[in-house]
């Protein structure tokens, strides 16, 4: 770079001894190899991008355009200006102007770069592990870094010493952690339910408060469940993140099974009771063939022998209603056929009477 810069400055001595004409050939130079290479480079990128099905690294090179050009000129304008030899003052001010451009080109730059690239990964997250939420709390968090690291180097290029700064900066967020510490733990709790994603929206879920319902929205601060009695619950994001959290809608399966007991006399046909309540299962519309229904033969109760019969269906949501259809089908069904739920029986046993007046 040096030799490149030493080979610059000859060239410009040669049009002769006026600085100000050998300060505008060095500009023009730069100028020139920005051309060059914003040409170069990105014609060998779009060359290898183009082979990619995605569109995110073209967008990539089309932004590139810019910031890689206007670096060249600014420097061009940097070298020219110290070529002139101006005033310690007047030269420092220049210099910090340009530097500071060429911080907010580079600013913007990564900015827009951040944008297409966590759109990109939201579009293509076929486990929508990346929520909307995320999105929107990525693009805030980068956001600030990138526009701390700014003012950073914005400080920097006008020799501002930044240690009193961080300083100040440490004691005002120690202050304001002190100040807003429920908010920010329900602000970290709502990062970490969204990283780990025990439950979606969608999910029915069971909190050990006694909650209940379906996930309809999840936020940084609080999640919000729609009961069984179409009542909304806010429940900050802290007191879920201490929680056991029973999501019915979650593992391998949205399925969830649902439990029928009931007893039969003792004298009943075992074989007919478990071939009546396989058919109560299959005649129901909303309940899943696979995993196919199944009877068991629970126990021999104090009057009655235990059956349960086990089904699945599509939606936890629709668990109270299909359990009292199934409910009203195996009472039906019972009487159709014959077979007798019993009542508690007890045997009493009097020793004595009382003795009659």
């Amino acid at each position: 770079m040096k030799e490149l810069l030493t080979e610059i400055e000859r060239l410009a001595a040669l049009v002769g001894p006026n600085l100000y004409l050998q300060a505008a050939i060095i500009a023009l130079v730069f100028i020139l190899l920005g051309k060059i290479a914003d040409l170069v480079l990105c014609r060998m990128i779009t060359r290898i991008t183009s082979k990619s099905a995605t569109h995110v690294d073209d967008s990539i090179v089309s932004l590139a355009h810019r910031p890689i050009f206007l670096s060249f000129v600014l420097l061009g304008l940097g070298l020219a200006a110290q070529h002139i030899e101006m005033a310690a003052a007047p030269a420092k001010i220049t210099l910090g102007i340009l530097k500071t451009i060429a911080i907010l080109i580079w600013h913007n730059f990564a900015r827009q770069l951040t944008v297409i690239i966590i759109k990109a990964a939201n579009r293509s997250s076929t486990s929508k592990l990346v929520q909307s939420g995320m999105v929107v709390l990525l693009e805030n968090i980068i956001k600030i870094v990138l526009l701390a690291v700014a003012i950073y180097f914005a400080f920097l290029a006008w020799d501002i010493d930044v240690t009193a700064w961080l300083a100040s900066a440490g004691i005002v967020g120690l202050a304001l952690s002190f100040a807003a510490k429920d908010s920010l733990s329900n602000l970290f709790a709502g990062v970490s339910i969204i990283a780990d994603a025990p439950y979606k929206t969608g999910d029915f879920i069971i909190l050990d408060s006694g909650e209940r319902g379906i996930v309809t929205h999840i936020g940084l601060r609080s999640t919000r469940i729609l009961t069984r009695d179409d009542v909304e619950i806010t429940i900050p994001n802290g007191v879920i993140g201490n929680s056991k959290i029973i999501n019915e809608a979650g593992g391998p399966s949205e399925k969830h099974r649902i439990r029928i007991a009931v007893g039969v006399a003792y004298g009943s046909d075992i074989d007919n009771v478990i071939e009546v309540l396989e058919g109560v299962a299959a005649n129901h519309d909303e309940v899943c063939s696979e995993p196919s229904p199944r009877v068991r033969f629970r126990r021999f109760g104090d009057s009655s022998l235990d059956f349960e019969l086990l089904s699945w269906i599509a939606r936890p949501v629709d668990r109270g209603r299909i359990h009292h259809e199934l409910n009203c089908a195996v009472y039906r069904a019972f009487i159709d056929n014959g077979i007798e739920i019993p009542y508690p029986q007890r045997d009493v046993h009097v020793r004595t009477m009382p003795a009659t007046n």
